[in-house]
């Protein structure tokens, strides 16, 4: 199955509402009977239960945005004299080289381990965007297909896909109108225990190698006792 987005994993994901793709309004008919070009990623973040939620995201979690930035602050606190110091030393005639590359390690590491800790502060957030971002994956796809079937469209393209297309072919409009009455509002807050896509699938895929490496763990011993 394809997916249309992304999740957005990462410590410094946006909290304010993203600015959207623009939708071209296609024109009243198709000029060839069984074509459609669609941007599927900007009729996703133009969808209402997207901006939606991109509205409310910041209220929901306000305490985990509020506590990552003060922590961000503090971290860019600390680093700020280490970073001058270096800086410094590396100017002096002289300069230890050893001494400098310790400093510089030491400021790599505080910054690593910063980034972990806001990713970890910030993994609510990233997850709720995760998790929306899903909903709207999922009814996508359906409305591309009612869409298709009630144009009697069999062939669909991407603006990546071609090099020019009239905009009597764009089918943007339709699929967020019908994007829109399948989902109109997302569910921001996922349920207890969920985790995005991309983990579940790492997930499974540990679990398959885990039990395929299963049946040659226990053949071992058997054949060592023979």
């Amino acid at each position: 199955m394809k997916h249309f987005l992304k999740p957005a994993l990462a410590a410094g994901i946006a909290i304010a509402a993203l600015t959207a793709p623009a939708l071209v309004a296609p024109a009243a008919a198709q000029a060839v009977q069984g074509v459609g070009v669609v941007n599927l990623p900007a009729v996703a973040v133009n969808s209402a239960a997207y901006k939606a939620a991109q509205t409310q995201r910041p209220v929901t979690y306000k305490a985990q945005i509020d506590q990552a930035n003060a922590r961000r602050t503090q971290i860019e606190q600390q680093l700020q004299p280490m970073a001058q110091k270096l800086q410094t030393d590396s100017q002096a005639a002289g300069a230890n080289q050893a001494a400098l590359q310790q400093q510089a390690q030491q400021i790599q590491q505080i910054q690593e381990a910063g980034n972990r800790e806001l990713q970890q502060i910030l993994q609510p957030v990233a997850y709720s965007q995760a998790y929306v971002e899903e909903q709207i994956d999922e009814k996508l796809q359906v409305a591309l297909k009612n869409v298709a079937a009630a144009k009697k469209i069999t062939l669909i393209l991407t603006p990546d896909n071609i090099v020019y297309a009239d905009n009597a072919y764009n089918i943007n409009q339709p699929v967020l109108d019908e994007l829109n009455k399948l989902l109109p509002t997302a569910q921001l807050v996922p349920p207890e225990g969920w985790v995005p896509r991309e983990v579940r699938e790492q997930q499974a895929q540990q679990a398959a190698q885990q039990q395929a490496a299963q049946p040659q763990q226990q053949a071992a011993p058997a054949a060592a006792g023979r």
